[in-house]
């Protein structure tokens, strides 16, 4: 094996790393029983999936043909920034919307830090 057959495995190793991720999640989004544990499924292990994807697709184009993406980075970015911020909102929506939680929560600890400001 030559360094450049190294570099595309690297690049190929954490896009197939991603994709299992991003299916992993995919299945979350099914099987979890309510709003709150789907969001987190779809928040934190796609974010991880897509950013395995994206950052082995620039370390591919990047160890091969010795280019740079510009694209690839700021999407790596715009996907880290805004993925989490963005479940976060639509969660924190659905609990103030009073979306009921699955019958098998145990806890509501956000309830005792809304109730202590109002």
């Amino acid at each position: 094996m030559n360094g450049s057959e190294i570099d595309e495995f690297i690049g190929a190793l954490l896009i197939l790393i991603g994709g299992i991720i991003s299916v992993i999640s995919a299945l979350g989004i099914i099987r979890f029983p309510d709003v709150y544990t789907r969001a987190h499924a779809a928040t934190k292990s796609t974010t991880l999936g897509v950013l395995l994807s994206l950052v082995g697709a620039f370390i591919y184009i990047w160890l091969t043909e010795n280019f740079i993406s510009v694209r690839l980075i700021l999407g790596i970015v715009f996907v880290f920034i805004t993925a989490p911020v963005s479940g976060h909102l639509i969660i924190r929506a659905a609990y103030r919307s009073k979306v009921k939680m699955a019958e098998d929560t145990v806890e509501d600890e956000l309830k005792a830090v809304l109730d202590s400001k109002t």
